[in-house]
């Protein structure tokens, strides 16, 4: 099986899961994870997509979130977010099963879902979304809650076995 997991970061704890929930993939074949600046939208091939970011004001990043963040210390904050990489994904397949995650301030009464609007957003793009997680991180730039790595790893390990 080969799966492609597509991630935004903007202070690294996204980066950290993306790559918790790609060892759990690598059990069962080859997994390549990139950055949402660096991801093809030709998706032929790949068996299962991964998708996810940080949630910003209740969604997905929008530039002026994503500016916002780098004015608070974000490092690794790109010009494009997953937002617009779902939105260049070509009309017509291939369309692998989508998973989505997102990293989301740690206080679970906060409302929205990058993961969910990903979802929904990739519906459009005629994708398929088969799961979608939260993984919480304390405060705005985290770090990640405790146990949210491992608890990254066996949603990715859980993927393959749907």
């Amino acid at each position: 099986m080969k799966s492609l997991v597509v991630y935004e970061s903007m202070f690294g704890n996204t980066h950290d899961i993306a790559e918790a929930i790609a060892i759990g993939l690598a059990d069962t074949g080859d997994v390549d994870i990139l950055d949402v600046s660096n991801a093809p939208t030709d998706l032929a091939g790949v068996d299962l997509l991964v998708v996810g970011g940080p949630t910003h004001a209740f969604s997905m990043s929008r530039e002026n979130s994503r500016s916002e963040a780098v004015s608070k210390g974000a490092t690794d904050a790109s010009t494009t977010g997953i937002r617009e990489w779902l939105d260049a994904l070509p009309a017509q397949g291939p369309h692998p099963p989508l998973a989505t995650f997102d990293t989301h301030a740690k206080q679970r009464w906060i409302p929205g879902s990058a993961a969910k609007a990903a979802a929904k957003e990739a519906k459009h793009h005629g994708l398929r979304a088969v799961a979608s997680e939260s993984f919480y991180v304390e405060g705005t730039e985290g770090p990640l809650a405790e146990g949210e790595l491992e608890r990254a790893t066996a949603w990715g390990r859980s993927l393959t076995e749907a």
